[in-house]
């Protein structure tokens, strides 16, 4: 599914990942482990678009997406969501579920059903749909971080810290699902 050969990727001048080689097949799960500065928000952002590699290459399903701007990936279904969640805070709950759809690769499909499953895996986000986003707790935060993201049907989702910040009950709810 995503193969990822000698990457490196610079900020100016200074190195943050070099040589970077990798495989994660279809239907797992792979975490990415590391001290902080080490390279994990580096690594997602240039696979997911954000940062161009100074070297190396990296493939999904077959098809080059190193270098490729962060829209093109997300078309093919490469999906993140970064560390800070980066939720539409005076938007509604629903408005930031109906902007994961609309961004999808899938547009056209049935955007009331994807709502649903979004409402199924986090059913602490069902009572707050009408309220803006930025009033919500930091972990129902994160769930809509991440069910916005599900909103595109994904083939791969890239999760950047997903658990900081978040208290124990919350991160097992986030993990279940």
């Amino acid at each position: 599914m995503l193969e990822i050969d000698g990457l490196q990727t610079c900020y100016g001048g200074i190195v943050a990942i070099d040589g970077v080689t990798m495989r994660v097949p279809a239907q797992r799960m792979v975490a990415i482990i590391g001290a902080n500065g080490a390279g994990k928000t580096t690594l997602l952002n240039t696979i997911a678009g954000v940062l161009r590699p100074t070297r190396g290459e990296g493939r999904f399903e077959g098809a080059r997406i190193s270098g490729q701007p962060a829209y093109k990936i997300a078309r093919l279904g490469v999906i993140q969501v970064p560390e800070g969640r980066q939720i539409l805070g005076p938007l509604s709950v629903e408005e930031n579920l109906r902007l994961g759809h609309n961004a999808s690769r899938h547009r056209g499909g049935d955007m009331e059903a994807d709502i649903e499953r979004a409402l199924i895996l986090f059913p602490a986000l069902r009572t707050r749909m009408k309220e803006a986003a930025g009033r919500l707790s930091g972990g129902q935060q994160q769930m809509l971080a991440i069910g916005r993201a599900l909103m595109s049907r994904p083939k791969l989702l890239l999760l950047d810290e997903p658990s900081l910040g978040l208290s124990p009950i919350v991160v097992a709810q986030v993990f279940e699902a």
